[in-house]
């Protein structure tokens, strides 16, 4: 789903803006698969992003150039996304005997119905979904929206770090393509299957339900680890850059585990749970087939047992780094250590090869 398309490129760079950094990457296609050619993360000044709403588009653009000259990436060409926050979505039914002009200018025409803003204020997209179970003759049409700014930010962000974006995706949807990636890496098949990704990042915490390799559900709110990274300020007295870099690499006190990262994990079940529940009472449903486990918290060790241990569904790490190529020059462990939190970057990397 694109907000705006360019040509097709045969490499764009996926750019993820999050809460807290700005995660870069470059693939080339193979004939097995994907190559990793280069990568990034790049962290963002406190308060330049709010709920993955930019608030200092100047320190995300230089964020994004640092990230552009670490990666070592040549490429021009960038993929974004924006929340699903800040999206309107709507099923609607058109004639399938419309020429694509013609459909483009009936869509124009009826989007006002179902926009709450004047549409000079939108960037507006369909994607054809296919025929109408209800309504013969007629195809169902994923109508998406979003306020223009939100996608101007974006893109004036990748302008000023060096990079034009060609496509604006939807946070969700770029999962969708990296869910597909997984698919082939690790031989499976979610064919008939109910697939939750839960995305636990610093500030937020998505869901993302797939059924049939399709978007059935989505939900996101404020939590994730920069919490444990604040009570690790608090306890230990520590700046929050030195609070951040011993969680990652340990250093901390004896009673750091049973008395702050043990009660953390709690609420991560917790929270798991929750999104799991709105899930069910939003379907008429009450079961999904796997978990996968996404975002810099899915790198706390042994959270993925313990949602399974108490939700008793199926769980695993998303990494879809685990089984790709990889360029000489890309750190190896690294890339390993941040994949379960470059979901949105890696669906955002394919969007070249669509």
């Amino acid at each position: 789903m694109n907000f705006t398309i360019g040509n097709k490129q045969s490499s764009l760079v996926g750019v993820d803006i999050s809460s807290t950094s700005v995660k870069l990457l470059e693939l080339s296609r193979t004939k097995s698969g994907y190559r990793i050619e280069s990568y990034a993360v790049e962290p963002l000044p406190a308060n330049a992003v709010n709920e993955k709403s930019l608030q200092d588009v100047e320190a995300v653009g230089e964020a994004v150039k640092r990230a552009l000259k670490r990666s070592g990436s040549k490429r021009k060409f960038a993929a974004v996304a924006v929340p699903s926050a800040m999206v309107i979505t709507k099923v609607i039914q058109m004639p399938d005997s419309l020429k694509p002009s013609e459909l483009e200018a009936q869509i124009q025409l009826e989007a006002d119905q179902y926009i709450p803003y004047s549409l000079d204020e939108v960037n507006l997209d369909h994607q054809i979904i296919g025929p109408c179970e209800h309504q013969p003759g007629a195809n169902d049409i994923l109508l998406v929206a979003s306020r223009s700014e939100n996608v101007e930010e974006r893109t004036a962000a990748c302008e000023i770090g060096g990079l034009s974006a060609k496509v604006v995706d939807i946070e969700p949807y770029t999962i969708e393509h990296t869910c597909k990636l997984l698919q082939e890496q690790n031989n499976v098949d979610w064919q008939g299957k109910t697939i939750a990704v839960l995305d636990m990042g610093a500030t937020m915490t998505s869901l993302c339900v797939f059924r049939n390799n399709a978007l059935v559900y989505t939900r996101e709110q404020p939590f994730g680890g920069k919490q444990l990274t604040e009570e690790i300020m608090r306890r230990f007295g520590l700046s929050y850059e030195d609070a951040g870099r011993v969680k990652r690499v340990g250093g901390l006190p004896d009673n750091y585990e049973p008395e702050i990262l043990t009660p953390f994990k709690d609420q991560m079940v917790q929270q798991a749970n929750r999104f799991l529940q709105f899930f069910f009472s939003a379907d008429n449903n009450d079961y999904v087939d796997q978990i996968l486990l996404a975002g810099g918290c899915a790198g706390i060790p042994g959270i993925a047992e313990l949602i399974e241990d108490h939700i008793g569904t199926p769980t695993s790490i998303a990494n879809p780094f685990e089984n790709i190529e990889t360029a000489s020059g890309v750190a190896q462990q690294r890339l390993l250590s941040d994949g379960p939190a470059m979901l949105i970057a890696c669906g955002l990397a394919t969007r070249g090869f669509d």
